[in-house]
């Protein structure tokens, strides 16, 4: 066998680590037979540099491989002769017990949390310990002393669960990796059981104590190497000496307890870094805290900074999507030079947006996470179920799961195309007409004034409805496996259709399926193991369970380009290397709250502080750094506010600009001025080719007459908007009513009026008692609102209203009848003007005949009434009505004279308001409405966009189709003849 020489050894930042690794092996097994490398074991960080491995073995032509393994199967095979190991899941499940009685009994320790999430965390920490040697006497060692209650509350939960967990049979993959690591550095360093053949340690920093404890074992074999990414070379030895634990947000520091245990790494291979200057900048720029000595003192020694940074490029746009246009366009331009380009991201956001620019030119990149499963068709279907339980069936809620496009495609009856068309007229019934929240038999009422195609989807629908309204009341907490049993019953249901089979529909099939299919059937079978869950955290466990696995059978990838997580870039390779988003928050990413432990806890356990995790970004950053081209992105504002640089580029950028005798403020100018003609290509690109005028303030002038007949309530709308009119009234159109209804303004302002007109229609005397005319209101306002209002929380809080204002409407009814009577309730009337083949309608609320044989004119107000000034300039519904009343336009009155004009506040104080009328005044405004409709009906006055608005902030239902926000108020309008031939 070859001479090892035996060792810690290292790469530099910025070479191809799988490849150098392979160059070096290769080398030292120069002289062997070819089955000397079959014997020998390399261990891999990671299955992600175990396929980097294997690619580079490949590219040096056929040969015997070695035995490939990742390093956390350490202990976890059969060799181990153990027993067979835990499900991850099934040991979630038993904490997610544990937790679960605890919050029963202490519902305050951690409200707003699900179990799930609670019970992964709590792995993680249990993991982490059985990792780090920690059994459950290190919680022992922690003084609670100094810490809140909070802590010594969570503290002692941790030791029941740590005894649990952490004692017993050793059945988890942590536990073992770490028993076999102590054992073969105890065997083999006492010269017992030493492997004969040889053992290699490749990518791995020795951020995991088990595996740094292998590493340090196999460093010391004859024949064993370990060789770490991303070494430091120019660190001095007084930085090392000072990494500790308090240093963990460094780059280097999982690497310091490793080069402590085994001494300073030699070169692997030969290989030099690509841009060594620049290597020697980043590491000093990264120095632990305090550094800006060490940048005075050793800043000065650093090579001209002008070459090192040429392979840089810093990217500061204004938005992320700027960014992500710029990045697309750097991975764009490689793919046209046929160059490799990888983009480095932690930030999944970035990513989509990333892809989406890149579609514009039909590219797609190399994702190695993949298409995690929630986000799959699979994976949204089940999450939209699981969201169904407890939850009321809503119209949206319904018509997601009808329009997605699994749905139905196991029917042999109705096809996808059909699938889709059936929901949409679904959709515009139950927009019409509700109801709210759509039942079984609602749905089969539409589907019966169908064609036997909508019978046939209609009456399969209704069915599934009364399903989802079954599981709409378990909002209790209940065994896992019978809510998995719902779940997996309604998306078989779903994805049948009528009369088909879930087998041979889509919901199961392809990758997507087949992985979900896994996580129901893993589930499954592990689900005694855990507590009732109640919808949420159900719905929780079940989106946890899918988003560990990803669909990565896409394979229409672009070869050169490339996306991959912040930890592969010790394995990017070649070509441009993209960091992108690195800013704080995004890259490095938010320390996520230990819920468990505090930070001084953890020190006191023997754990590693939170600040690992930064410590590993920076590596991650540094290691990145080194390739030859680099580009460098971040956005200076996010969706909320600006955002500050990442800690990382802040120093570099910080350190360049203080060197100017070095080049740095030069270099990095170079760096913004690169950076800056990416983001002109990407601006250039958005720009229009043409410039696009934009639109004039319309004013419509359709063929005279308009329209023949407009409703009162409509004329204030005609003074303010017209061209709401023309849209409504010419053109036909009406707004969609929403997905969702709400108890909004609108409905209690229906259901309100439908209360007083039922309480009229009792005909109610001027001499009826007043507490059996409140009775009778107050019970015909729990009928209403049981019949008209299915909002629970509205009910009874519209009837509280109603209530409280119930003694003043009283009064106020029975003094309005010592007047008069009710004549015409909510009926129709119209009236023509003279001239026109015009006819001006209404449908008055109440008007009263008075014991004068005049005419008292009412209108039911849910909200402030309009005051005289309003009336006499914009809201002439009533006067309009007296002046109808006059002209006979109501057959149950005839011609009558008019007393006034009133309004009944059915809010509020629950008032009745009289508001200003003569005779006159209505003269005065009936001449002036038909001046105004005649303009509009002759053609000689164009229907203009919100001509006088109430509000500066007005918003109409026309507004997008008048093009608002391309024109303002104080842009003249444009007369356009509309419609008219030639």
């Amino acid at each position: 066998m070859a001479d090892w020489q035996n060792g810690l050894f290292a790469l530099p930042p910025g070479v191809d680590f799988a490849g150098e690794f392979v160059r070096g092996f290769l080398d030292r097994m120069t002289g062997q037979p070819p089955e000397a490398v079959a014997r020998v074991t390399i261990y891999a960080n990671s299955t992600r540099t175990l396929t980097a491995l294997q690619a580079a073995f490949d590219g040096h032509g056929p040969l015997l491989l070695p035995r490939l393994r990742v390093v956390t199967d350490l202990g976890a095979g059969p060799a181990a002769g153990m027993g067979p190991l835990a499900a991850p899941l099934a040991r979630r499940l038993q904490l997610a017990r544990l937790i679960d009685v605890l919050l029963r009994q202490r519902p305050d320790l951690a409200a707003g949390h699900s179990v799930p999430n609670l019970a992964r965390s709590l792995a993680d920490l249990m993991t982490e310990m059985q990792t780090e040697g920690c059994g459950p006497d290190a919680l022992e060692r922690i003084d609670t002393g100094d810490h809140a209650r909070h802590w010594q509350n969570a503290l002692a939960f941790l030791r029941i669960a740590a005894g649990f967990h952490l004692s017993g049979e050793v059945v988890d993959r942590a536990a073992r990796q770490r028993a076999a690591a102590e054992r073969c550095l105890a065997d083999w360093s006492a010269g017992r059981d030493l492997p004969a053949d040889p053992l290699i340690v490749a990518g791995s920093t020795g951020s995991h104590g088990a595996t740094r404890l292998f590493m340090q074992a196999v460093a010391r074999l004859p024949n064993g190497a370990v060789v770490v990414p991303g070494f430091d070379a120019h660190q001095p030895q007084e930085v090392w000496d000072r990494l500790d634990v308090t240093s963990e947000d460094h780059p280097q520091a999982r690497l310091a307890p490793l080069i402590a245990a085994v001494g300073r790494p030699r070169a692997w291979t030969d290989a030099r870094a690509a841009a060594p200057d620049r290597n020697r900048l980043v590491s000093l720029a990264l120095r632990p805290a305090p550094v800006t000595d060490q940048w005075i003192a050793e800043g000065p020694a650093l090579p001209d900074l002008g070459p090192a940074c040429a392979g840089l490029t810093l990217i500061e746009a204004d938005q992320p999507g700027h960014e992500a246009a710029a990045i697309a366009l750097v991975m764009r331009d490689a793919a046209r030079t046929s160059q490799p380009v990888t983009l480095i991201a932690a930030d999944r956001g970035l990513i989509r947006r990333v892809n989406a620019e890149l579609d514009r030119w039909h590219l797609r990149a190399d994702d190695s996470a993949g298409r995690p499963l929630p986000q799959t068709p699979q994976g949204l279907l089940l999450r939209h179920i699981a969201g169904l339980f407890g939850q009321p069936l809503t119209i949206d809620r319904l018509l997601i799961l009808l329009k997605h496009p699994l749905t139905a495609t196991g029917s042999p009856l109705i096809g996808a195309n059909e699938a889709r068309r059936q929901a949409r007229d679904l959709e515009l019934e139950l927009r019409r007409r509700g109801p709210a929240f759509p039942t079984g038999q609602a749905i089969r009422d539409w589907a019966t004034r169908g064609d036997d195609l909508r019978k046939i989807w209609g009456h399969w629908v209704a069915g599934s409805a009364d399903r989802f309204k079954l599981v709409e009341n378990n909002a209790d907490a209940r065994p896992i496996a019978d809510r998995l049993a719902e779940l997996r019953g309604l998306a078989d249901t779903l994805a049948a259709g009528p009369d088909g089979d879930a087998e041979t529909s889509e919901l199961w099939a392809q990758t997507p399926g087949r992985l979900a299919r896994a996580v129901m059937d893993h589930l499954a079978d592990h689900a005694a193991q855990g507590p009732d869950l109640d919808p949420g955290d159900f719905a929780s466990l079940i989106y946890d369970e899918m988003q560990a696995l990803a669909d990565r059978s896409d394979t229409g990838h672009h070869p050169l380009l490339k996306i991959r997580g912040p930890r592969e870039a010790r394995i990017a390779g070649a070509g441009t290397i993209i960091l992108s988003g690195l800013n704080e928050g995004g890259w490095p990413q938010a320390l996520t709250p230990d819920p468990w432990l505090s930070r001084q806890m953890r020190l006191q356990a023997g754990l590693t502080l939170p600040e690992r995790q930064i410590g590993l970004a920076a590596h991650d950053f540094q290691q990145g750094m080194g390739a030859a081209r680099v580009i460098l992105t971040r956005a200076r504002r996010n969706a909320e506010a600006e955002t500050i640089p990442s800690r990382w580029l802040n120093r570099l950028t910080n350190l360049m600009a203080g060197l100017p005798e070095r080049g740095g403020a030069e270099a990095l100018r170079a760096m913004r001025a690169r950076g800056r003609d990416w983001l002109a290509l990407a601006e250039a690109l958005a720009r229009p080719a043409a410039r696009v005028t934009p639109a004039p303030r319309p004013s419509p002038v359709p063929p005279a007459p308009a329209f023949d007949e407009l409703p009162v309530t409509d004329v204030a709308l005609l003074i303010r908007d017209p061209y709401a009119v023309y849209a409504k009234r010419v053109l036909g159109l009406r707004p969609l009513n929403p997905l969702r209804p709400e108890p909004d303004a609108a409905l209690r302002g229906q259901t309100l009026h439908t209360i007083v007109e039922r309480m009229l229609k009792t005909r109610p005397q001027a001499d009826t008692p007043p507490d059996a005319l409140r009775r009778t209101f107050l019970r015909i306002t729990a009928e209403v609102l049981e019949d008209q209002v299915p909002w629970p929380s509205a009910r009874v809080f519209w009837q509280a209203r109603m209530t409280a204002i119930a003694d003043r409407i009283v009064a106020d009814e029975l003094a309005r009848l010592a007047e008069g009577s009710p004549q015409v309730i909510e009926q129709r009337g119209a009236v023509g003007v003279a001239g026109m083949t015009f006819r001006l309608t209404a449908k008055p609320d109440r008007i009263d005949l008075l014991h004068d044989q005049r005419v008292m004119i009412y209108d039911y107000k849910s909200g402030k009434p309009p005051t005289d000034r309003q009336i006499a300039h914009f809201d002439k519904q009533l006067v309009l009505e007296a002046a109808m009343a006059r002209r006979g336009g109501f057959p149950d009155l005839g011609p009558v004279d008019v007393a006034g004009i009133r309004y009944i506040q059915l809010g509020g104080e629950g008032g009745t308001h009289e508001r200003e009328y003569s005779a006159q005044l209505e003269a005065e405004t009936w001449d002036g409405f038909v001046r105004l409709i005649a303009s509009y009906l002759t053609g000689g006055t164009g229907f203009t966009a919100i001509r006088a608005p109430q509000l500066r902030a007005w918003a109409g239902d026309y507004d997008h189709l008048a093009r608002y926000g391309e024109w303002t108020l104080a842009d003249d309008a444009h007369p356009e003849r509309v419609g008219h031939d030639g």
